[in-house]
């Protein structure tokens, strides 16, 4: 596991265009953390790096947004409002497991579980997704975030 301390939003959203410029088709970020954490900063960062250039904010209320016009789509979800599998299957997000282009989802434990368990039940396996990063953002101040990351699959 990798761990990345952002000072700013600005270095948060830097961490993210420099994992989308090594992305390939497939992946999915699953994007843990508490209301502020930074999540939406990072995915701005992944869709400036991609050279999406429409602007990106949290689908909260869509639950997934589209952008495309970069390199590769990238498919943003939210899971906020939806509090189990069931009602994440019943909104037909399984397809974005297996992304043309990336998936990231926020509140990611919500679907796949928690960060620590390691069951193929509760995190998609290279046969579900080419590539999973797991991703955690723990607040330490004002303007510090803690970023936790590791890569599953292909």
């Amino acid at each position: 596991m990798a761990t990345f301390i952002s000072h700013s939003p600005a270095e948060t959203e830097a961490l993210g265009e420099g994992w989308s410029r090594e992305a390939q088709s497939g992946l999915t970020i699953a994007l843990s953390g508490e209301l502020g954490a930074g999540k939406t900063q990072l995915v701005k960062g992944l869709a400036r790096g991609l050279g999406i250039t429409m602007r990106v904010h949290s689908p909260t209320f869509t639950l997934v947004n589209e952008y495309d016009g970069g390199r590769l789509k990238l498919f943003h979800l939210d899971l906020y409002r939806l509090e189990t599998t069931e009602q994440i299957h019943a909104a037909g997000l399984d397809e974005f497991l297996q992304p043309d282009g990336v998936t990231v989802i926020e509140w990611a434990e919500r679907w796949l579980g928690n960060e620590h368990r390691t069951s193929n039940t509760e995190r998609p396996t290279s046969d579900s997704s080419k590539h999973v990063r797991r991703v955690r953002i723990e607040i330490l101040s004002e303007t510090e975030r803690r970023i936790n990351y590791e890569d599953f699959g292909a």
